[in-house]
């Protein structure tokens, strides 16, 4: 027999001149194999057309559908309801601007994130759109695909502590963006000039090492194994530095 779910959802609407937001209750009879992100959709369909909430792909690689499902910042689309108990409390990520209900602006912060580490190849070849593309040793290159699988979605700055305590950090995804560049040979940059934009508490020394960030990410980036690279590799630059006077 299908169980009939209760969606408590966050609602609120700035643009509408709203001033406190609430909480607004809606029960959906459960069919097979439906996620989070159907629900939401019939709820919208059937129910309350004013409901907002993003989506894109609904294959769980543009992130849009990002929120927090039952306490844990994840994806609705790959959220199935199955999982979940009778009652689903679904409220938008925080740390990011809410636009509307469970929607939030996620991509003016990762493109102002982007900016300031840089999330370019830096290199002083001159592009050349006819040369064939430079080889890279497949070790390597799967590295690098393996970091660059990130997209974006914000459920690890959602969770993470430090983040949650002062805006201006940068977070694991700013951080395993910038170790996908350490391990590209083509960038040029210096470990100094990598510490320039992380060594300090907005950066890899003030991650308070809690890792919630990889356990709720869901493409499963190792974000661990990336955060504690980045450390020793910028603990590193900064003992050789202050042994050597330089400043």
């Amino acid at each position: 027999m299908a169980r009939t779910l209760t969606f408590n959802v966050f609602r609120y609407n700035p643009q509408a001149g709203e001033t406190m937001p609430r909480m607004q209750t809606y029960t959906i009879d459960e069919t097979a194999s439906m996620t989070v992100f159907i629900a939401l959709n019939r709820l919208r369909e059937e129910q309350d057309p004013s409901l907002k909430f993003d989506f894109c792909c609904r294959a769980g690689i543009c992130g849009a559908c990002a929120m927090v499902i039952n306490g844990r910042p994840c994806l609705a689309c790959h959220t199935k309801t199955m999982d979940l108990p009778d009652e689903i409390t679904l409220l938008p990520l925080p740390f990011f601007k809410c636009i509307g209900d469970l929607a939030v602006d996620t991509g003016v912060w990762f493109q102002d994130m982007n900016r300031k580490i840089e999330s370019w190849v830096h290199t002083d070849k001159e592009f050349d759109p006819a040369a064939p593309e430079e080889r890279m040793d497949n070790d390597t290159a799967e590295a690098v695909y393996e970091l660059d699988r990130c997209i974006e979605c914000g459920c690890c700055v959602a969770a993470c502590g430090t983040a949650r305590m002062r805006e201006d950090f940068l977070g694991a995804v700013a951080l395993n963006r910038i170790g996908r560049f350490v391990i590209d040979p083509r960038d040029k940059r210096t470990d100094k000039d990598y510490f320039d934009i992380i060594g300090t508490d907005q950066g890899i020394f003030g991650c308070m090492g809690l890792l919630a960030c990889e356990d709720v990410c869901p493409k499963g980036l190792p974000l661990q194994d990336q955060l504690g690279f980045l450390r020793r590799k910028m603990g590193l630059h900064a003992f050789k530095r202050l042994f050597s006077g330089r400043k």
